[in-house]
Parts: C-alpha cells; sequence; structure tokens
C-alpha cells in the first residue's frame, strides 16, 4: 500500500467514525471534503490555543500527493479551502468556521474566481 492510499485510507477511516451533525463538527470525527476532482477529510482537536483543524486533501488520482493544511482558529475564524477552475469560473470551495465552540464546515459562498484577483 502507497503513502497515499494509507493516508486517504486513514482519512476515510475517521470520517467514518463520527460524521458531521447539523450542530457542527465534534472534536476528532471527521468530515468528508469534496471539490471537485480533490477530495479528503478535516477534524480538529481542541487545544490550550484554539481549535487545531487538520484537512487532508488529494486529487482522485493514483500518483497524487495528499497535501495537509492545518490551522489554528480562535472563536469566528474560519479557513477557506478551494481548488480553481478556468477564469470567470467560481472555485470549489469549502470554508470550515468556528462560532464560539462550534466548527462548521460548509460550502464556501462567493468563492473568489481567477479573474478577481488583482494585484
Amino acid at each position: 500500500m502507497t503513502i497515499r492510499q494509507t493516508t486517504l485510507a486513514a482519512a476515510f477511516a475517521l470520517a467514518a467514525i463520527g460524521p458531521a451533525h447539523a450542530e457542527g463538527l465534534k472534536p476528532l470525527h471527521g468530515q468528508v471534503i469534496n471539490l471537485g476532482d480533490v477530495s479528503g477529510v478535516a477534524y480538529y482537536t481542541v487545544e490550550r490555543d484554539g481549535f487545531r483543524v487538520v484537512a487532508t486533501l488529494a486529487k482522485q488520482d493514483e500518483d497524487a500527493v495528499p497535501v495537509r493544511v492545518v490551522a489554528v482558529l480562535a472563536p469566528d475564524q474560519s479557513l477557506t479551502l478551494s481548488i480553481p477552475h478556468e477564469a470567470r469560473t467560481p472555485a470549489d470551495a469549502v470554508e470550515i468556521i468556528r462560532r464560539a465552540d462550534t466548527v462548521l464546515v460548509q460550502k464556501a459562498a462567493g468563492a473568489i474566481t481567477a479573474a478577481t484577483v488583482t494585484n
């Protein structure tokens, strides 16, 4: 089994342990993320400095290398994960939001398109 297969198997096993509920994600319970050709899982742990959110994503390709994103969220902070597309086409995006002691994983509203990014 390759590292990618092991990582994705562990991520999906973690997601199966605790699906997200309407009131939000629970600590150490995974939420599956689907961004078109890229998918993975996100979970969080409660740390002294905030909620440590970990998202592991990989392209649905046998040779793809997974990417892990880690962020510590304080109340009212969020993290957006997105996959860009052609100009003037909205990105596939998901937002991980901390509201007080709740973590929500939802499709991002108004994802940034390549055409709106300027210098």
